[in-house]
This record gives C-alpha cells, sequence and structure tokens, in this order.
C-alpha cells in the first residue's frame, strides 16, 4: 500500500492519449490516484477521455511535430498544477516506408514525432521534475522494433532503436546529476490499437495483423506502467520486453 500511495495526487502527462496504449495509460494513472494531463492532436476524444477519469484531467491537445505547441502544453501544465512528476511517452506512429523506396516525408514524420517530439517532451518533463524534489519518472512506450528490424521497417525500427539510446543516455545523465528521477522504456510486441491500419493504410490489413493469434491489449501495456511506477524508490525497471504469448518474433 505504501508504494501505492506514492504518487496520489502527483501529476501525469500522457502524449498520445486519444486512442490505444495511451488512452489505456492515461485510465490506469487515474485510477492509481493521479491527476492526468491528456495530450494529442485530437482533442474531441481527449476532451471525451476526460470526462471518464476518476481524477481530475487537464486536455492540452499537442502536435508532437510542432516544438512550439509542445512548450505550450508544458506551460499549461505547469499554470494548472505546477509541473509534472511522471511523464509517459505513448505518442508515435510507424509508415510503411521502406529504406529503398519509402517517401521523405513519412521518414521524416516518423522520426520527428517518435524522437524529437519525444526528447523535447522528455526535456521539458526533467525540468519539472528536478524542481518538484529531483524525482520523478520518465516511461517511454517503445517497441519490440527497437530489439530486432521487421523486414521493410527500417526506419520506424531506427527511430525505436533511437528511443533505447535516449533512454540509456538519460540515465547516465540523470545519475551523474545525483538526481532520483527513474526512466524506462518499455517495448510491447503486437497490441490491438490503430497503429497497424495508420501503418498499413487499410482496415484489412490491421485485421489480419491482429488476428492471427491472441495479441496484446492496450490495458497489458497499462497495467505493466502502473508495476514499473510503483516499483520502491530504489528499484530502477529501466528496459521491458513484452509480447503476445505466440508471437515469434
Amino acid at each position: 500500500m505504501a508504494a501505492n500511495k506514492r504518487w496520489q495526487n502527483k501529476v501525469a502527462v500522457v502524449t498520445g492519449a486519444s486512442s490505444g496504449i495511451g488512452r489505456a495509460v492515461a485510465l490506469a494513472l487515474s485510477e492509481a490516484g493521479l491527476r492526468v494531463a491528456l495530450s494529442a492532436r485530437r482533442g474531441d476524444r481527449l476532451e471525451e477521455l476526460a470526462r471518464r477519469l476518476p481524477t481530475e484531467a487537464l486536455v492540452v491537445p499537442a502536435d508532437l511535430r510542432n516544438e512550439a505547441a509542445i512548450d505550450e502544453m508544458f506551460e499549461a501544465i505547469r499554470a494548472a498544477w505546477g509541473g509534472v512528476d511522471v511523464l509517459v511517452n505513448s505518442g508515435g506512429l510507424g509508415r510503411n516506408a521502406p529504406l529503398a523506396e519509402g517517401p521523405v516525408e513519412a521518414w521524416r514524420e516518423m522520426l520527428e514525432v517518435n524522437v524529437l517530439g519525444l526528447s523535447v517532451c522528455t526535456r521539458h518533463a526533467v525540468a519539472d521534475m528536478r524542481s518538484r524534489g529531483d524525482d520523478g519518472h520518465v516511461i517511454h512506450i517503445s517497441s519490440m522494433s527497437a530489439h530486432r528490424v521487421p523486414a521493410g521497417s527500417g526506419m520506424y525500427s531506427a527511430t525505436k532503436f533511437a528511443v533505447r539510446a535516449l533512454t540509456e543516455g538519460l540515465r547516465q545523465e540523470l545519475r551523474k546529476m545525483g538526481s532520483d528521477i527513474r526512466v524506462t522504456a518499455l517495448s510491447p510486441g503486437y497490441v490491438e490499437t490503430e497503429f497497424a491500419e495508420v501503418y498499413h493504410g487499410t482496415s484489412d490489413a490491421a485485421e489480419k495483423t491482429y488476428g492471427k493469434f491472441k495479441v496484446l491489449q492496450p490495458e497489458d501495456v497499462a497495467s505493466t506502467v502502473i508495476h514499473v511506477l510503483h516499483a520502491p524508490p530504489h528499484v530502477a525497471i529501466h528496459d521491458v520486453l513484452m509480447r503476445p504469448t505466440r508471437q515469434p518474433t
């Protein structure tokens, strides 16, 4: 129970909260007693989710490709609640854009959202956490593609390999500072979300992707986020890989 009380009334921000893993994580954090700032591009979905949360919620729409929008998001959170104690970087996407023939704009979008947007959010959150007692937790929702490269997914995997490097790089920077802020990368395999439809561009392809065997649900990932967050303060769960039991790779 003591671990569960640690985050009561603390402030979490979840990017990508309008659907899938981000939505499930926001619900789980609120049920765990945190106030939750909800961020994504689709503000109407965020408003609907905010009405469902049992704790205070703040809707702060932002496009992760827009640095100024991220700045404004964190300023709004500071104005309302004084800053951030937990950041869950769930916002991200993949495009079917092979290295040999993919469009540059698709590569750029993945790099700007999955790497640069994540990094700008993290920089803001770490500054808040340091000013609020040098404690807190940054959780990156990464991917199994950060650990192997599926055929045709070279650029998407490159962004997720970058997230692994960013996770370890931040951990080392925080330790050098003598900070108690923890950082975790959580890398799921197949999760039934909008990801496959966005990646392949068709709902039929998404049904085939998620119909081969029982895949993870967003709530499975959210429960792992809560487990990581509630580890004792001296325990840093740094890298988590989770797959559906029947996923072969």
